[in-house]
């Protein structure tokens, strides 16, 4: 049997350049944050300037989507601070969705097929570097895109992680993209309504309080609907070996 290859410095290499640019981005934006003078309270009044600007909101749009996708590399960074910050500087709900969604689809589609690419040796790379990457063992045998689904909505891995595991895996692309836009869709929806809130944070004090609110029921509905796939999983599994099993039929004795 060939051995499999080992795409560890791959996979290191992605994580260091993917952090230095991350670390770049937090400059600049530092650096242009002092210069125009830009500060929590008054980034929402240059949301409705930028939005007033010709190609404005596109520009930042690009740039928020720019962002995700960098992000996507470095497989352990959690997608909600972004979709929260796209969500504060843009000008509505529904532009900062828009924007959250086609930005969540790309992160999703690119470490996919970086997976795909590098194939099962992938797998193996990514049980040795990431404990938490054995559990997905857990779900052998499920429906392709109910599994992806729970493993997304649940976070039992990191988003990008997951993602280029699945195609490491060889799970199909439309069943992919299915379980992977249902699971993550709940968090686009409150984390998008998180940033818009987060603008009047003086009337609406509460709001921060929104991402604790979620991470508990996240956890609590993810934990049954984990369990409940394990479990079923296991049962289909169990039924599916004894069925293949030969029968074993008694042989008469010799007389």
């Amino acid at each position: 049997m060939a051995e499999k290859k080992d795409y560890g410095k791959l996979v290191k290499a992605l994580q260091i350049v993917t952090g230095v640019i991350m670390l770049a981005l937090v400059v600049v934006g530092i650096i242009l944050m002092k210069k125009y003078n830009i500060n929590a309270k008054n980034i929402p009044e240059l949301s409705e300037k930028l939005s007033a600007f010709a190609n404005g909101t596109l520009i930042v749009s690009l740039v928020m989507i720019g962002i995700m996708v960098v992000k996507s590399f470095c497989l352990i960074l959690p997608p909600a601070v972004v979709m929260g910050v796209c969500a504060y500087v843009m000008p509505n709900y529904p532009v900062a969705l828009l924007v959250n969604l086609i930005a969540m689809t790309l992160s999703l589609v690119i470490p996919y097929f970086l997976g795909r690419f590098t194939g099962a040796g992938m797998v193996e790379t990514l049980k040795k570097r990431f404990k938490a990457v054995s559990k997905i063992e857990d779900f052998a045998g499920a429906n392709e895109w109910k599994m992806t689904a729970v493993v997304k909505f649940s976070g039992i891995l990191p988003g990008d992680l997951s993602s280029l595991l699945f195609g490491a895996m060889n799970i199909s692309f439309p069943n992919y993209m299915l379980g992977a836009t249902l699971g993550n869709l709940p968090l686009i929806l409150v984390y998008t309504l998180f940033g818009i809130l987060l603008k009047d944070v003086d009337k609406h004090p509460w709001v921060v309080a929104i991402p604790v609110v979620v991470i508990v029921v996240f956890l609590l509905i993810s934990g049954v609907l984990t369990k409940k796939m394990i479990s079923d999983t296991k049962k289909k599994n169990a039924a599916a070996q004894a069925a293949d099993a030969p029968e074993q039929t008694e042989e008469p004795s010799a007389e």
